[in-house]
């Protein structure tokens, strides 16, 4: 074929892609069904017309459609690494590492079983060894993620049920992959029944060098595209490179799965990218790779499908019962996953409900698409692979590929309205109304400043104004006293306005970047997790994903553990900037909000609903605030370079703003606006630097200002800032026992603890210690400690304390003074 011939056939696919989309729209059928029927009408027509007698004319064209050069590896090596990336990138990462187990045990197992499920079910039933009965159940195991996610789109799922199936659905393609490189290994070595053993023992080999080998690529490439953060075109023509060699990388070099190394690469991609790279540049990014996997997605689909009609060419009267017992098998196995596993995901705490017709929409949504056809051709293409087995996998995977989008596909929309899920609930109907409201609202007072501006009639503005008006009353009216809204309900959408608001400012607030790069992110689904907590559970849900957000994580402690044992200080100082940035971050944005409320949430939700989300924001300012000055009583200082930080970035962005409106008032030309935005540009990298956090040199600032150490010297503070732990707990944390053995004294670094003996309590704030009566007395704890915040405390060994007991007299009258107060007889100077 002429390169001529071959563009014009590649220009004409682009064409066709470009009318499937609509035509897919007006016929409300998946795009992907749509794509997959013209690939097959077009295959099929050009078949038809080289052996047919009617006319010669077309044979030129039917021969270019033919004669392109469709192969496995333009499948593999070409379409899947740029879907898989993509995929990848466009996931809220920081919310779905909340469902990681949910999506790992759905991924995995659901390949497994469906592997296991088909190739059972297919040795059984035919004479075919069991290697290659695997080999076509995982090849039939993949699912199409694009149109699972498009199902929950169109039926407006819960955005953590979606995420949940989206995860799932893209390591799913992943996991599936792996197991048919591993079974195909078995097919080409002529192992006809492996065991368990010999594929569990490749498998992790597959999963971890893969995973490595996409992380260090990725990581090499974060790395160089931070040094070109001022060249956009020269990131993105990185990041296209980036899915290529972690996959070949991974598949040529370490022997393991190209497809894991992909996913590993643009999940780290994924993780660092926001907080190396400037905002625009991230965002240019990821519009080019949206647009890279549209194509991708599309060539990959209908090319596979060009191939149908050429792999069911020779297909039996009894391969239409294999055909069954695939479909049957496939089918079986996704629904003990949706209404075996999930249920019982659900029952331990580890999954959300997921309601039955939601999985019902599932299992009928679980469309398989081009990757399986080109896993397919990749056994046909094999020399290796004998021509009997060729032809099956070929008829079985193509057959079901088919049966998955004309029966499937087809009847989705009827499926998902026989479900009722395509109809809104009350709440859901409430916050339309809502919506509308809001909107005219805003829509009113622009239309208002706008008619003053450029001084129109006052009679077309009377009559258009009083028309207006009654379409805005009708709207407040109806979202005020809908019948199936309670006061509950009221509450929940205003908590859900609010959360919505709070995102919004976050969104303006980083692309005007007062907001980092770095925090924007986390601050963006601590917003989610208050939408989803309004949602799922109202004001309570609410209330607990806030204290989550402020609260002391795993990886907190793991870092912790790290710099006091260890002493290696590196993951907790870069944390502890991170949880300074963030409460920075939070209080701006949570003190702009209360406009909000007294804005529209009043006017659409009455004042008793306004009140409450007040007081709700009140105390999740006052949490923050607390958070924030307990991190600047222990490192003084930081906070300050911090706070100077964010007062040069906002004056850079008004800076920038001024010199944009000057340009476009024409005071300036293009060069000074360049020369005065570079200018910006280069004063701005350097306030985009956060200020280091030595953690030794704030710990030892902090022990001088405790009043218990005023006595000590210099060099005694200095070693008693280094020998000190210290020790994170969250609100509601046991941090000792009743009657159990004292082996340490605690220090409140910041937050507050309470101490419970019976009936009475005592609560310890900042400079407070605690465990000292117990050691000196030598009992067990009498007391229950918990922390009622989240806290900061410093632990020293009872060696150490002894010690220091004897030397500081300030210490002998602290631990007197905390004796008296709790009716405790000590010796005059708190000594045994």
């Amino acid at each position: 074929m002429d390169i001529v011939t071959l563009i014009t056939v590649v220009v004409s696919l682009f064409v066709i892609i470009g009318l499937a989309e609509p035509l897919a729209a007006r016929l409300r059928l998946p795009y992907t069904v749509i794509l997959a029927v013209l690939g097959v009408m077009i295959g099929a027509s050009a078949t038809f017309f080289l052996r047919t007698d009617l006319t010669d004319a077309l044979n030129p064209v039917a021969e270019a459609i033919l004669g392109l050069p469709i192969r496995s590896n333009v499948f593999l090596y070409l379409f899947l690494p740029t879907l898989l990336f993509q995929a990848t990138l466009g996931m809220n990462l920081r919310r779905m590492l909340d469902d990681w187990v949910p999506i790992l045990v759905l991924a995995v197992v659901a390949v497994v079983v469906a592997t296991l499920s088909v190739g059972y079910a297919l040795s059984w039933a035919s004479a075919l060894p069991l290697a290659a009965c695997l080999l076509i159940g995982a090849i039939v195991s993949t699912t199409d993620p694009s149109a699972v996610i498009n199902i929950f789109r169109s039926i407006s799922a819960p955005q953590r049920l979606a995420r949940i199936i989206e995860g799932e659905s893209l390591l799913n393609d992943a996991a599936a992959i792996a197991l048919f490189g591993l079974f195909m290994g078995f097919v080409k070595l002529g192992v006809p029944d492996p065991t368990l053993g010999d594929a569990l023992a490749r498998f992790p080999l597959l999963i971890f060098g893969g995973a490595v080998t996409g992380w260090f690529v990725a990581r090499v490439a974060v790395w160089v595209l931070a040094l070109l953060s001022r060249y956009d075109r020269a990131q993105i023509s990185i990041s296209v490179a980036l899915p290529y060699l972690a996959y070949i990388g991974a598949e040529q070099s370490m022997g393991a799965s190209g497809v894991i190394a992909v996913v590993a690469a643009g999940l780290t991609l994924n993780l660092m990218g926001p907080g190396r790279l400037p905002p625009a540049s991230w965002a240019n990014l990821r519009e080019v790779w949206d647009l890279l996997a549209h194509w991708a997605g599309a060539l990959i689909f209908i090319l596979a499908a060009l191939l149908i009609p050429r792999l069911l060419e020779e297909v039996r009267l009894s391969d239409f019962a294999l055909l069954g017992v695939v479909i049957l098998a496939a089918t079986a196995a996704r629904a003990a996953i949706l209404f075996g596993l999930m249920p019982l995901l659900s029952v331990l705490r580890l999954s959300p409900v997921v309601e039955r017709p939601y999985r019902t929409a599932i299992l009928w949504g679980g469309l398989r698409g081009a990757v399986t056809l080109a896993l397919a051709l990749a056994v046909t293409e094999s020399i290796r692979v004998p021509l009997e087995l060729k032809r099956l996998v070929g008829i079985l995977a193509t057959g079901y590929v088919l049966f998955t989008l004309i029966v499937q596909g087809t009847t989705l929309r009827m499926v998902i309205r026989w479900l009722g899920l395509d109809r809104l609930s009350p709440l859901d109907d409430a916050l339309s109304r809502q919506v509308v409201a809001v909107a005219l609202q805003t829509v009113r007072e622009d239309v208002a400043s706008t008619t003053e501006k450029y001084e129109l009639s006052r009679d077309v503005v009377r009559a258009e104004a009083k028309q207006f008006g009654e379409r805005l009353e009708g709207s407040v009216r109806a979202a005020e006293d809908s019948a199936e809204i309670n006061d509950r309900d009221r509450i929940t959408l205003g908590l859900i306005a609010l959360a919505g608001a709070e995102r919004d400012a976050i969104l303006v607030n980083v692309r005007e970047r007062t907001i980092s790069s770095r925090m924007s992110e986390q601050v963006l689904s601590v917003a989610g997790r208050m939408i989803e907590g309004a949602r799922s559970g109202g004001r309570s849900v609410y209330r607990q994903a806030a204290l989550q957000s402020l609260s002391y994580g795993p990886l907190f402690r793991v870092a912790s553990f790290l710099h006091s044992r260890l002493h290696f200080s590196m993951p907790l100082a870069r944390m502890t900037a991170d949880r300074f940035e963030f409460l920075l971050s939070q209080r701006f944005i949570l003190q702009d909000l209360s406009g909000f409320i007294d804005g529209r949430i009043l006017r659409i939700h009455g004042r008793r609903v306004a009140d409450l989300l007040r007081e709700l924001l009140a105390r999740r300012i006052e949490a923050v605030e607390t958070a924030l000055e307990g991190l600047r009583l222990q490192y003084p200082g930081y906070a300050e370079e911090l706070e100077r930080r964010f007062i040069r970035r906002t004056a850079l962005r008004l800076e920038e703003r001024e010199y944009t409106v000057m340009r476009e008032d024409g005071l300036i030309g293009a060069e000074v606006y360049n020369a005065l935005m570079q200018g910006v540009a280069e004063k701005r990298g350097a306030a985009e630097g956060r200020p280091h956090l030595d953690i030794a040199l704030q710990r030892s600032e902090f022990v001088r200002e405790i009043s218990t150490f005023s006595d000590l010297d210099e060099v005694t503070l200095k070693r008693l800032g280094r020998v000190l732990r210290t020790l994170y707990v969250n609100a509601g944390d046991l941090v000792a026992a009743r009657n159990s053995a004292p082996k340490s004294v605690f220090f409140i670094a910041s937050g507050a603890v309470e101490l419970k003996i019976g009936r009475q309590s005592w609560r310890l704030g900042r400079g407070e210690m605690f465990g000292q009566m117990a050691i000196l007395t030598k009992n067990p704890f009498r007391a229950e400690v918990r922390a009622i915040a989240p806290s900061t405390l410093l632990v020293m060994d009872e060696t150490r304390f002894r010690r220091l007991l004897d030397r500081s007299e300030a210490l002998q009258q602290a631990v007197q003074a905390s004796a008296e107060k709790r009716g405790i007889d000590m010796p005059s100077q708190g000594k045994p």
